[in-house]
């Protein structure tokens, strides 16, 4: 399964009022602290999102290829860094099945042959995995070793997963729960917006409570 990590955090909603204070007076009283929620939801709706640029969330994820791409393309202000096979053997296997592949595979031919297709993707990428590393084995004395490493990748399947360490600032995470946090988007990329935002509002102290009302992301 695909796998998502809150490794570090920066800022709250204090820093963002704080940021959009700045061009008047970033003092704070008791009275300013107790009209961040107001603040924050003004800017919110009326597009003045650079505050919102002055934290930052830091995730560390495992996902297939199909949920890389979709973190790389049309991203906004989000850092990625990822394990690379052309740099180095993929000795740890890792892929994803769907959930939702558990139908018997429908054959007529061969009423006898039970398998679901979540089985028979299974089956692929194990055998895929295995001409991977035995590829890039004969390959390295061939070709040598680097030649071998970023060619070998193309029995990969994609559904291989890969571990990437992703950073936001709450202006482009809002981008990404947009975008991706949809009922128009794949189910993968899907769950793993959610998944983030879970961890968000799980910070100890709830730091960033009132941004997370300012954008309607409850």
């Amino acid at each position: 399964m695909n796998k998502v990590e809150l490794i570090g955090h920066y800022g709250s909603d204090l820093v963002h009022a704080q940021s959009a204070w700045t061009s008047t007076s970033r003092d704070i009283t008791d009275e300013k602290k107790a009209r961040v929620g107001k603040l924050l939801k003004m800017l919110a709706s009326e597009g003045h999102h650079t505050p919102f640029e002055k934290s930052s969330l830091h995730f560390l994820v495992t996902v297939d290829q199909a949920t890389h791409i979709h973190l790389i393309k049309h991203r906004i202000g989000v850092s990625v860094n990822g394990e690379s096979a052309r740099y180095k053997e993929l000795k740890e296997d890792k892929y994803y099945i769907p959930k939702d592949w558990d139908m018997k595979i429908h054959d007529d031919e061969f009423p006898e042959y039970q398998i679901t297709w979540g089985e028979m993707l299974k089956n692929f990428t194990e055998q895929s995995n295995l001409l991977y590393h035995k590829c890039l084995e004969e390959l390295t004395p061939v070709l040598g070793r680097k030649r071998a490493k970023e060619s070998a990748r193309f029995f990969k399947t994609f559904n291989s997963q890969i571990t990437m360490d992703v950073m936001f600032n709450w202006r482009s995470f809002y981008h990404f729960q947009q975008l991706r946090n949809s009922e128009h988007a794949q189910v993968e990329v899907r769950q793993l917006a959610q998944d983030m935002l879970d961890l968000v509002k799980n910070i100890e102290g709830n730091p960033f409570k009132e941004t997370i009302e300012a954008f309607n992301l409850n």
